[in-house]
């Protein structure tokens, strides 16, 4: 199999529809549809059923979109670090979630520039959910991500710290003059319902709380009475004047941990990951 009828399959899979598959690739719709039927007599087997109205997936062609995704992310990747290292000044990219790890993401800065031969550190400043796909398709060749609220899956990862939660209320909420506070308190106040991240699928799930994606837009739903949040006490730093946070005695405890993928082989990375654990 070829990567080209592996990316041309992948992108009609996803369409369902060859017209729009060929002008997403940017190529004509009947060598794309002639690479489809050469891959299925390659590999022996209906991957798509076609009709005049649609195009579904196969078995089979279901199977394949599975497997095929990642190896397609994988030497796009390859290629995105390959060029990267050919520079003269090859930089390294740490991606982060907007307004997190904040002193930490300094101190690993400042300590990995000290470093003999350190590369540059360009910061991909990203939103809830978007660390995996950044590492797998290589804009991001390292990530700080915070357990349970990011998921770690196929990933390498080494643990910074742990530490526990806290939540933010608007200054002139009753609770926000509380020295500590329990998970049913906050969680359970009708005119602050928990605010909604999305998932990795990109969707929020039901509730009444605002839907989020990043901590500016969050503590401005806060201050102005919509919403509340349960965050790592780290995240809290600097908090403007008009919101509070309060500790939560019975919420989980958040690890924070620096990840890559797998294959990675880049000493730039490698000199990065010595340096945080040793933070």
């Amino acid at each position: 199999m070829e990567i080209r009828e592996l990316r041309y399959f992948v992108a009609v899979a996803e369409e369902l529809h060859f017209g729009k598959a060929a002008q997403r690739l940017g190529i004509a719709q009947p060598p794309l549809s002639r690479a489809i039927i050469q891959l299925e007599r390659r590999l022996g087997t209906a991957l798509l059923e076609r009709t005049s109205r649609k195009v579904t997936l196969t078995g089979a062609g279901t199977v394949l979109l599975t497997e095929g995704r990642p190896i397609l992310s994988a030497v796009t990747a390859a290629e995105r670090r390959t060029q990267r290292a050919a520079t003269a000044h090859p930089a390294l990219v740490l991606a982060v979630k907007s307004g997190t790890a904040g002193e930490l993401l300094t101190k690993l800065l400042d300590a990995y520039a000290a470093e003999p031969g350190a590369a540059i550190v360009d910061l991909l400043l990203c939103e809830a959910h978007q660390h995996q796909q950044l590492l797998q398709n290589g804009h991001a060749d390292a990530a700080l991500l915070h357990l349970p609220f990011d998921s770690a899956a196929g990933l390498d990862t080494e643990t910074l710290y742990t530490e526990g939660q806290v939540a933010i209320l608007p200054t002139s909420h009753p609770l926000a003059c509380r020295s500590q506070v329990r998970m049913a308190d906050v969680t359970t106040l009708p005119e602050l319902p928990m605010a909604r991240w999305p998932g990795p699928g990109g969707s929020y799930p039901e509730g009444p709380g605002a839907e989020v994606h990043n901590l500016t837009q969050l503590f401005q739903l806060i201050a102005l009475g919509r919403t509340t949040v349960a965050i790592p006490e780290s995240a809290s730093a600097g908090l403007r004047q008009d919101l509070s946070a309060v500790p939560i005695l019975d919420a989980p405890s958040v690890t924070t941990v620096i990840a890559w993928p797998p294959h990675s082989r880049l000493r730039t990375v490698a000199d990065l990951i010595r340096v945080a654990t040793r933070l």
